[in-house]
């Protein structure tokens, strides 16, 4: 899978990410989901965690572009894995930190962002 490729699946994940942390907040309530959020009821411990994955991905999505970006012309191996494994880590990470399990989920974060060096250091070395 190409850098590209995993641009738009990351972008996918971004936005399911966020639906999903919208209609778990509201708990499933379609018609608060689509009114003016006025009476939305409070947080859940589950909803909260699902609103922060979620803004922790947006955070690190700016990250992820910037790098696919500037990497865009460089054909390193080190862009294409940089970039699968940050997909990777995203994936694994959402559920863990929606689960609420502490430590593996900063370790798996790290991975995330160690993907987006690696890809830095191939632009930097071309």
């Amino acid at each position: 899978m190409n850098p590209t490729h995993v641009l738009v699946y990351s972008l996918i994940l971004t936005w399911i990410m966020i639906v999903t942390a919208a209609l778990v907040r509201v708990r499933g309530n379609l018609v608060t989901a689509v009114s003016n959020r006025a009476g939305v009821p409070p947080a859940t411990e589950l909803s909260g965690r699902a609103d922060r994955a979620a803004t922790n991905m947006l955070e690190n999505m700016v990250l992820f572009v910037g790098a696919w970006a500037v990497s865009r012309d460089v054909t390193a191996w080190q862009v294409t894995i940089g970039a699968q494994l940050f997909l990777v880590a995203r994936l694994v990470y959402w559920p863990v930190y929606v689960a609420g399990i502490p430590v593996i989920r900063t370790g798996i974060w790290l991975a995330g962002v160690a993907a987006i060096g690696l890809m830095l250091s191939a632009v930097i070395a071309s």
